[in-house]
């Protein structure tokens, strides 16, 4: 028994399915007066000239009036009502006028279609009409015997948006607008006056001159110093970048106008439209550009929000947070990458005629709702959850710690940052939110109200769905614009700091001033290098021409050495064998030979410091008696000038560098 009633409900539905898709299709009285005297009282519309109304049939039938009155033939009145306003039979029947007919018309009124200028419709062209039928007597059947439906005359019929030539579009390229295929809105746009628009031009240009400026400091910050921001906080990093590419596609649109965004007309009569669908490469372009980095950056701050918690809540390290920044990037670039693709296999691609970019939503109310408004309502709610568990987290952390005041009081103002940060990222998201529910709950009445306001203009039905008018407020567009772009400047927020402050200040005077300590250490390797290949021919000479020579072993060290041959520093040291210091006067000089090599050498070198030198200059004053005895104590006091030399070698070689140049 009850699989039966389904079916008859079933097949009740769609009886009234039926009888409602009649009623909008059904013959209506005739009120045009100048055809009311015809054999026929009913008619239909459309008509053959896709007017869609009789007054527009009645004003567009006026020019061809001197005809009639003229009575250039006699069956010109009969055929201009057959074609303005075309006979309707009781099953719904349309009888327009046939080929015979016109022909005879256009035959007889030629010179006066010629005297008044009359344009003849390409829509009348007679060999686009059918044949005529013919009585038995060779006349031409008139539509008699036509009943009457009984329709009450104040009944009218929503015949939906049909789309005007003006807004029609190429064939195939799937744009769809108020439900009329190869139809696209006009470029100019459909609620607004042109100065309001340009004004609203000009405030998204700043706007997103501004948010680029803000996100690009932070990002360059970052990049500054990249161990600064780790992990929980480094997801703001990655948002910034979305934010800035956002904003630059914003003040592409501002700089291209309407050149990406619209169409130019197909024909004549048409007018420039508003680009519906992923045919245009640089609309196209735009949009996938912008949806992207616009979801991606919700996507991260839903992952700031969990790297928070994590953080917060399970006590994560750094570390093992960092261990998921795959999946993290996995995330965030890979769901908007997914909606991007299917909404370009679903061509649902539309120019925005306000800033000149390429986006979704802006005329499609389920694309509107299923991917703007859904992702932005799941990304809100899921990441203020997340927020508020790691707040309720850090407060239980806060009152634990209690006795500790030192790190209470740095909790207690990273947990006042957090709740600013969030502040200023959640109350332009939440706005944003709410502007779109807005508009998508009073676009259907805007819509409306303009077809009734253009209905006349482009000759199309008028809309009876509304019994009042709408239009919307400029303020709502430019609140939405300025939301979409405020919500990245939240990240300069969290960059801003003394520490911010310092990092900048050091980068800039790293690369406006050279080091003059690396410019001299430049110069000092560079001489070092010269004078140790002109001691190894030197040494080698000596090698050769004295073979005592190699009995004197010198140890030398250096770490610096001048550009001039009047100053000379050295870091290292120089020590001589303790059995060269007992020798006699004869094997003293071959020593003091030996160890005047041995200066000379360190001074080319450019490693010879100024107390071996006094040394030196001592022991050739001494007589030789004298040196056998002072022998071991000369060593031993070389030995300690040369170690001490190594404190002040580096900065006396620095300051002998400008007088060797």
């Amino acid at each position: 028994m009850l699989i039966p009633r389904l079916v008859w409900v079933c097949l009740a539905l769609i009886g009234v399915r039926s009888c409602h898709a009649h009623s909008l299709f059904t013959c209506e009285p005739i009120k045009v007066h100048r055809c009311l005297g015809m054999l026929y009282n009913m008619t239909f519309f459309p008509n053959m000239m896709e007017h869609y109304d009789q007054d527009i049939a009645a004003s567009r039938m006026e020019p061809f009036m001197p005809l009639v009155n003229l009575r250039c033939s006699p069956d010109v009145h009969h055929f201009l009502c057959q074609a303005f306003i075309p006979a309707c039979t009781e099953d719904t029947k349309v009888i327009r006028p046939c080929r015979d007919l016109c022909e005879k018309v256009r035959s007889d009124c030629r010179k006066d279609i010629s005297t008044f200028g009359i344009t003849w419709p390409p829509e009348l062209q007679c060999d686009r009409l059918d044949d005529c039928l013919y009585s038995p007597d060779g006349s031409v059947l008139p539509p008699t015997r036509l009943t009457t439906p009984k329709t009450s005359l104040s009944a009218k019929r929503d015949m939906g948006f049909w789309c005007p030539l003006q807004l029609k579009t190429r064939p195939g390229q799937g744009s769809t607008f108020l439900g009329a295929g190869d139809c696209a809105p006009p470029c100019s746009n459909m609620y607004f006056k042109p100065h309001e628009i340009e004004f609203a031009k000009t405030f998204i240009g700043v706007c997103s001159i501004v948010c680029l400026c803000a996100t690009l400091f932070t990002f360059l910050t970052f990049l500054i110093d990249v161990k600064r921001f780790r992990y929980p906080e480094r997801p703001i990093i990655f948002y910034a970048v979305c934010y800035s590419f956002v904003s630059l596609i914003y003040f592409i649109g501002f700089l291209l106008g309407n050149n990406a965004s619209c169409n130019k007309a197909v024909h004549p009569a048409a007018m420039d439209t508003v680009v519906l669908g992923s045919q245009s490469k640089g609309c196209t372009l735009l949009f996938m550009l912008l949806y992207f980095f616009s979801l991606a950056g919700i996507v991260w701050w839903v992952i700031l929000t969990i790297t928070w918690f994590l953080a917060a809540g399970p006590k994560w390290s750094c570390e093992a947070i960092e261990k998921k920044a795959v999946w993290f990037h996995s995330v965030a670039w890979g769901i908007p990458g997914a909606l991007t693709v299917m909404l370009l296999a679903l061509n649902k691609v539309e120019g925005d005629n306000i800033s000149g970019v390429c986006f979704v939503g802006l005329y499609d109310l389920d694309a509107l709702r299923y991917f703007v408004l859904a992702p932005l309502c799941i990304g809100v709610v899921v990441g203020l959850s997340l927020l508020l568990a790691g707040i309720v987290s850090l407060n239980n952390v806060r009152q634990v710690i209690q006795h500790d005041e030192r790190n209470q009081e740095k909790l207690k103002k990273f947990m006042i940052r957090i709740g600013v940060f969030s502040g200023l990222y959640l109350v332009p998201l939440v706005t944003l939110q709410g502007c779109y529910i807005y508009e998508q709950s009073q676009r259907s009445t805007w819509e409306n109200t303009w077809i009734n306001d253009r209905c006349q203009e482009y000759s199309i039905p008028c809309s009876h769905k509304t019994t009042e008018s709408g239009r919307p407020d400029l303020s709502l567009f430019l609140i939405k614009y300025l939301m979409t772009l405020v919500v990245g400047i939240s990240a300069v927020f969290w960059v801003s700091s003394k520490k911010t402050c310092s990092e900048w200040a050091f980068f800039f005077n790293r690369t406006r001033k050279k080091d003059p300590i690396s410019e001299s250490r430049r110069v000092l390797q560079e001489s070092c290098e010269f004078f140790l290949k002109h001691n190894s021919r030197v040494q080698h000479k000596k090698n050769h021409y004295n073979p005592g020579s190699h009995k004197l072993k010198v140890i030398s060290k250096s770490m610096g050495t001048s550009t001039g041959a009047s100053a000379t520093g050295n870091h290292g040291t120089s020590a001589v064998g303790n059995h060269e210091a007992i020798r006699g006067q004869a094997s003293f000089s071959e020593a003091r030979g030996s160890s005047e090599a041995s200066a000379r050498e360190q001074l080319e070198r450019g490693s010879s410091t100024r107390g071996s030198r006094l040394g030196d200059r001592d022991r050739e004053k001494q007589p030789s008696g004298q040196a056998l005895s002072g022998g071991r104590e000369g060593a031993e006091r070389r030995s300690k000038k040369g170690s001490s030399s190594k404190v002040s070698s580096r900065s006396e070689s620095f300051h002998r560098v400008p007088e060797g140049r």
